[in-house]
């Protein structure tokens, strides 16, 4: 550690993470000055279509918001998904895990578009009942890059996390801002 001790070292780390996110901020300025009305809004339809078709659990409807070269970082195991067939699993998987219906929520929602490309960051709720009857009530952040491909707005990337407590090194499902 270089004589520097582990508060040093953590404030250090603290500080050029924000200084890397004004940084980051300040680059985003011109996209975000010159961002599409239209975009916004297409991206946003995306969005609404995908909550009904989780809380119908309809897996198909939830697969036409993914473009089919899709590539997700999400909170279960692999590492990662690389395209739409093993994404679909996935949601399959997820559709299982609930008994009965789905309430669903996107909240936050956060959308930047210019041109054909386009992101976004929200919080995704999700509650339900298991197989086994015991209520399941989950929180994730969920953040997707979009391109418009043949006049469609389609998810191209995504990565959903949760906080993790690093005492416990429990992850918070119901994390609260």
């Amino acid at each position: 550690m270089n004589g520097i001790p582990i508060r040093g070292l953590r404030m250090q780390k603290h500080t050029a993470a924000f200084i890397s996110g004004i940084a980051a901020a300040v680059g985003l300025l011109p996209a975000a000055a010159s961002a599409t009305p239209g975009g916004d809004a297409g991206i946003r339809a995306l969005e609404a279509s995908f909550a009904q078709a989780v809380a119908a659990k309809d897996l198909d409807a939830v697969m036409k918001v993914y473009a089919p070269d899709i590539f997700v970082f999400d909170v279960v195991p692999p590492r990662q998904y690389v395209g739409a067939p093993a994404y679909r699993e996935d949601w399959k998987g997820v559709f299982e895990g609930f008994a009965g219906p789905i309430k669903f929520e996107v909240s936050d929602l956060a959308v930047t578009a210019q041109g054909s490309i386009g992101y976004s960051h929200s919080i995704q709720h999700m509650t339900g009942t298991d197989p086994k009857g015991v209520a399941l009530d989950v929180t994730v952040r969920v953040t997707d890059v979009y391109r418009k491909i043949a006049g469609k707005w389609l998810i191209v990337q995504e990565h959903v996390s949760v906080p993790v407590d690093l005492g416990t090194l429990k992850p918070d499902l119901t994390s609260k801002p």
